[in-house]
């Protein structure tokens, strides 16, 4: 998208398409945190260079308002980018509300208080097959979390996802490893399963086609405590 407010060989991506592809992952700003926004906070948007060879397909940069009107920021950037050529902090740029990715208030205008939302940054493994699209998530278990090392952001939540049985024979065969992922990354590609999410370790579901749900079983020996 291009603006009047952009300079030359710059636009705006649309974050709209991001975030209804990957719900879990990519979070847009609560409709009152928008509404609160005023001169002196900033917004972050997603801008991309439209003309000459760039590093980087896009960058997130920072904006600092100086008003808003009919739905759009007025402002300047407020940080360089990394790797365009075109656009430099200082520049005026128009940023419609619907474009903006991130927040930030001024101490004067605190942030409004908003709904919780969940986050599932917590880490699980899964197949290659699923993360790929080419598999459901056939049977799922939660053991013990054992996979969390030191210095990491996120704890390993425990849950191990299996794809359907064709899928996972051809992963072997391509020597296509399981991945260590954020849950939220394989919810954007299948979330029938969101509602085991709390489940305690030591709980193992299958899929079943003519019931078109999951079929619980007790695994005691996933929970079984590490005396290591």
């Amino acid at each position: 998208m291009s603006l009047g407010g952009l300079p030359p060989g710059i636009a705006l991506r649309d974050p709209r398409p991001i975030a209804a592809e990957a719900p879990y992952t990519f979070f847009m700003p609560h409709p009152q945190e928008l509404e609160a926004l005023r001169p002196g906070d900033g917004i972050k948007a997603i801008f991309t260079q439209t003309e000459g060879e760039t590093k980087y397909d896009a960058e997130r940069m920072w904006v600092l308002i100086e008003r808003i009107e009919d739905g759009v920021v007025y402002g300047t950037l407020d940080n360089d980018p990394s790797d365009m050529s075109l656009i430099e902090a200082g520049n005026p740029v128009a940023i419609p509300l619907t474009h903006v990715i991130s927040t930030a208030f001024h101490k004067d205008n605190p942030r409004p208080e908003t709904p919780e939302r969940r986050e599932y940054w917590e880490r699980c493994l899964v197949d290659a097959c699923i993360v790929e699209g080419r598999s459901h998530v056939d049977y799922l278990y939660r053991e013990t979390p054992d996979m969390t090392r030191e210095g990491d952001e996120y704890e390993d939540s425990g849950w191990r996802l299996r794809g359907s049985e064709a899928e996972v024979e051809a992963d072997q065969a391509n020597d296509s490893a399981p991945r260590y992922i954020a849950l939220g990354a394989v919810l954007n590609r299948d979330d029938r399963w969101i509602h085991l999410l709390d489940e305690e370790p030591g709980v193992a579901f299958q899929w079943d086609g003519d019931a078109q749900d999951y079929i619980r079983f007790n695994r005691p020996d996933l929970a079984e405590a590490d005396d290591q």
